[in-house]
């Protein structure tokens, strides 16, 4: 708990109290080194999370919407071109597909998990689709393996992994089961870095390569450039965190399931709606997401009380004004719904079971 009393949404001082001292020696080795961009320490975890995500390649860029950007041009998509993504999401993975200069299509989600809706994602396909973006949202594992499936030749699978590192759905893992992917290292995520970061993920040696190159202003040989590309590559030292995090990763992500598991318990006679698991998925709770009546006086009763509740996310894509022409009200219902609804409770690692408690407390209270 920090000083105040107050509970964190997310609290990123206790993790980085475990990896201080290891940080602080990697820190020492770069800085020796001078090698702040690429070097070493990025290439030992674009190694180390390829050999954990179970893909052959990762290259790791500035963000994570980088990352899905990168994935789509990689892709060979651009203009003219459709791109498929759920409604419910960060605006960042919308944002990629109109960075690549394609059209974003949104298709409702699933009640419950607010997961990408198949059904509908399926019956949205038209001759000018080239691409599906799975969101693995809260840390649940879309059902990728279905889409690769049904989906017609000619659509790719690029996945939004942001929020899913080390979840896995019927033995896979988030991000290794579609044609390429895009994960963010943003600091609060499970696996976050010490700033902005992101990699993309692929067991394609041509895309991976293609990433790289855009990437790196299109240039594979200093001051030569063959294509048009941007500047988006992982700092070392964010790498250095990064090594770091990964070798906790498995033991964070499986007290988030400890901490998952109390809040169904403690939350089992509220009236409230409890997250919802998959058939087959393992997920690594990024978020525990209730819903609740009445959701901005519970969250304002919460932020009263020293309970760091958040939203996941108040505003479906496109009744956002940036993507307004995407819809509107009342053409994506579940979406809309979960909007008005969704409340995000204090998790992290090191959350403990006494702060539960006292987050259950003040929940109660405000119910």
């Amino acid at each position: 708990m920090s000083p105040t009393g107050s509970i964190p949404l997310v609290d990123l001082g206790a993790q980085h109290a475990e990896v201080a001292a290891e940080v602080a020696e990697g820190w020492a080795k770069v800085l020796a080194r001078t090698a702040f961009v690429g070097g070493p320490a990025v290439a030992a975890f674009e190694a180390e999370y390829a050999e954990y995500a179970g893909v052959e390649h990762v290259v790791g860029v500035a963000n994570g919407t980088d990352a899905l950007e990168l994935a789509l041009r990689a892709l060979g998509i651009g203009p003219g071109d459709e791109c498929l993504l759920p409604a419910n999401t960060f605006i960042a993975t919308a944002e990629a597909v109109a960075r690549a200069g394609a059209e974003v299509v949104l298709v409702d989600c699933e009640p419950g998990t607010a997961l990408i809706d198949v059904d509908a994602t399926l019956a949205a396909v038209t001759d000018r689709t080239r691409a599906v973006l799975p969101v693995h949202l809260y840390g649940q594992v879309a059902d990728v393996a279905r889409l690769k499936a049904e989906l017609p030749a000619g659509v790719a699978i690029c996945e939004d992994a942001a929020q899913s590192q080390g979840a896995r759905r019927d033995g896979l893992q988030a991000g290794a089961v579609g044609d390429i992917a895009g994960t963010s290292f943003y600091p609060g995520k499970n696996l976050g870095a010490y700033g902005d970061a992101g990699a993309v993920l692929t067991d394609s040696a041509e895309l991976a390569e293609r990433v790289r190159l855009i990437g790196a202003h299109g240039s594979p040989r200093k001051y030569e450039h063959t294509v048009v590309g941007v500047n988006s590559r992982l700092d070392a030292l964010q790498a250095v965190v990064l090594s770091a995090k990964l070798r906790r990763l498995d033991a964070w992500n499986a007290l988030r399931r400890e901490a998952a598991a109390r809040y169904d318990a403690l939350l089992a006679d509220l009236p409230v709606t409890r997250p919802t698991v998959t058939p087959g998925n393992e997920p690594v709770w990024h978020l525990y997401v209730i819903e609740v009546d009445r959701r901005d006086e519970v969250l304002a009763h919460l932020t009263a009380n020293g309970v760091g509740a958040g939203i996941h996310y108040p505003t479906p894509v496109h009744l956002t004004e940036a993507f307004a022409t995407l819809g509107k009200r009342g053409e994506f219902p579940v979406a809309e719904a979960m909007a008005d609804r969704i409340l995000s409770l204090p998790l992290y690692p090191q959350i403990t079971e006494e702060q539960q408690q006292r987050v259950v407390e003040v929940l109660r209270a405000a119910l």
